[in-house]
């Protein structure tokens, strides 16, 4: 092969005589015509015998002229060179087999996939390597182990440094009844950045009693190493989870998501919406139960230039789906769809319309307070508070409202009213004090502001007294003090320690900022508390969508596994953009 490929590179540089670029010539004879036969160096004069081949030429010019050998043009690989050039180095190997763990623990792949063969053909067109072959299952779930502790490590290290951590935690039912435990933890690192990631997801045995919830969340709390450091369990409002949380040395954190979507649905329980929400269901449930007529609403939409989106059923347990089932029928224009099939379906008279539109003012500003309590990213539970009284403000009775407006506002407001009073004010209104956008304390009256000042003075008083210096001193430089840390030493100006705490809760009111003094640690314990589980909610997600679809007939252990992988993963990522509250 590399005879023929020399003598064809060979007839194709033989222009006018010349060869391997003009560096060598045929000889001219005496009668003006070429000798074929030989050849001479252009640089050197000296002569070549040719044959059809021009190796030996080739080697003149490296031996003797080495600088103007590289421009003599490409040279064809041997197979040895070849075969070396296209595979994967044994390095790069390990790099690709690695980037496959972390792709199928972040996007919750089946280990199964190295199995396909598509996938390999994949690797091999895009590396060159037409023999690599994937790694084996066994080397995946191996990886994935090994990724995992890593993790676990490194996750580990981050609760190490903090001081209070905050739980979530729910139990969650599949279709197949198989129930599970999702637990996350929340915290405020040194550098005010809050985070958040998944301690585990679980299958559980037992019966949902509150005396066995309790234990599976100690359980997981000893696991981690963080049962002293656990300040808030947030929960559901079920009732054996509200009894579990009462078994536990924790305060308990009612999950604000579910019991505004608990307002909403008593609200409407017998109320004039009724009726015309009844309607609003069979409607849905005509598009969704048909693939033919989900089909057309599809084409109408795409008709009329709207974005092609399924409508949603109103579920009474899922948050905000009553107001979504309104705002995407009212988008699809579901009217000349069902005229043009001569539907059944009984359509809303004017009044209902009217109605549905009321109520759809009603529940936005329910759906955004949802949403807005249900960050994790960043400080939520010192808004609670401040929602609330948003929420109150826009009930409040006016004198256009129709008579079952009225009647919602009524059993809407009475409702809040009573979960504010029975929910975990105390840690609710110290974490809108310590919050420097709601320290004011707008949302409470003068006496409960008070009181909440006065609460914060005292663990105030009582953070002093734990860190107090020891009777021995040292003389080495101390560090450069702030202006709380100061007050709470003396000045000339207190001559007690009241009137220093006093000074230094004087400065968190003025100041535009947490000072990074006693207040500080308060601060991080108390703001670190998310006001929703929808942290939980998220897992269950997740672990759902590789539970039912049965990927790769993945154990417990390794559902965990990768459920928390993917978790974690995809936070640092959303890290990198910033997290500060």
């Amino acid at each position: 092969m590399k005879r023929i490929n020399t003598s064809l590179q060979t007839h194709a540089s033989m222009d006018e005589g010349r060869l391997l670029g003009g560096k060598f010539l045929f000889k001219k004879l005496p009668d003006g015509l070429l000798d074929k036969m030989r050849v001479r160096c252009t640089i050197c004069k000296a002569e070549f015998r040719y044959h059809r081949s021009s190796s030996s030429l080739v080697y003149h010019l490296r031996a003797k002229h080495p600088t103007e050998s590289a421009s003599t043009g490409p040279r064809q690989s041997t197979l040895q060179e070849y075969g070396a050039r296209g595979r994967i180095t044994k390095n790069v190997r390990e790099k690709l087999t690695n980037s496959l763990v972390v792709w199928i623990a972040k996007n919750c792949r089946p280990v199964s996939i190295v199995e396909d063969d598509e996938l390999r053909e994949v690797i091999c067109a895009a590396s060159g390597d037409v023999c690599y072959n994937l790694p084996s299952r066994g080397t995946i779930v191996s990886r994935l182990h090994t990724l995992y502790e890593d993790q676990r490590a490194q996750q580990s290290s981050k609760l190490v440094q903090v001081r209070n951590v905050a739980l979530t935690g729910d139990h969650w039912t599949l279709v197949n009844n198989d129930n599970y435990l999702g637990v996350t933890v929340h915290f405020i690192d040194n550098d005010w950045t809050v985070q958040s990631f998944a301690l585990t997801v679980s299958k559980t045995e037992e019966r949902h009693y509150a005396e066995a919830c309790a234990d599976h969340f100690l359980n997981v709390a000893n696991e981690w190493k963080i049962k002293d450091k656990i300040t808030t369990l947030g929960t559901d409002s079920a009732r054996n989870m509200v009894e579990a949380a009462r078994l536990l040395p924790f305060e308990h954190m009612p999950c604000m998501a579910h019991i505004l979507q608990r307002m909403v649905t008593v609200s409407l329980y017998d109320s004039a919406f009724e009726r015309a929400l009844a309607k609003r269901c069979k409607i849905v449930g005509h598009f969704k139960h048909s693939p033919a007529n989900a089909q057309e609403l599809k084409a109408q939409q795409a008709a009329h230039g709207h974005q092609t989106e399924p409508l949603v059923q109103d579920v009474p347990t899922r948050c905000n789906s009553t107001l979504e089932m309104i705002k995407r029928i009212q988008r699809c224009g579901l009217t000349t769809i069902l005229t043009q099939q001569n539907s059944k379906v009984t359509m809303l008279t004017d009044q209902e319309l009217d109605r549905v539109q009321k109520l759809e003012e009603l529940l936005e500003p329910c759906r955004y307070v949802t949403e807005l309590l249900g960050g994790e990213r960043y400080v939520s539970c010192s808004m609670v508070l401040p929602a609330l009284c948003h929420l109150f403000k826009i009930m409040e009775p006016s004198d256009d409202d129709p008579v079952y407006v009225l009647r919602f506002k009524k059993v809407f407001t009475t409702d809040l009213a009573q979960w504010r009073d029975s929910s975990n004010l105390t840690w609710l209104k110290i974490a809108n004090a310590l919050n420097p956008r709601f320290k004011d304390l707008k949302c409470l009256s003068k006496d409960e502001r008070r009181e909440v000042w006065a609460s914060v003075h005292d663990l105030l008083m009582a953070e002093t007294h734990a860190h107090q210096p020891s009777a021995q001193t040292t003389e080495e430089p101390s560090p450069k003090k702030s202006k709380m840390s100061i007050c709470l030493l003396g000045s000339p100006d207190s001559d007690t320690e009241e009137d220093a705490i006093d000074c230094c809760l004087n400065l968190h009111k003025a100041e535009p900022k947490i000072d990074t003094g006693e207040l500080a640690p308060i601060a991080r314990k108390y703001l670190s508390i998310p006001a929703t589980t929808v942290p939980c909610e998220r897992l269950f997600s997740l672990s759902g969508h590789i539970i039912q679809k049965k990927r790769a007939s993945l154990s417990l252990d390794n559902v965990n596994r990768i459920v928390c992988l993917s978790n974690w993963l995809s936070g640092k990522q959303e890290d990198k953009g910033g997290g500060n509250n």
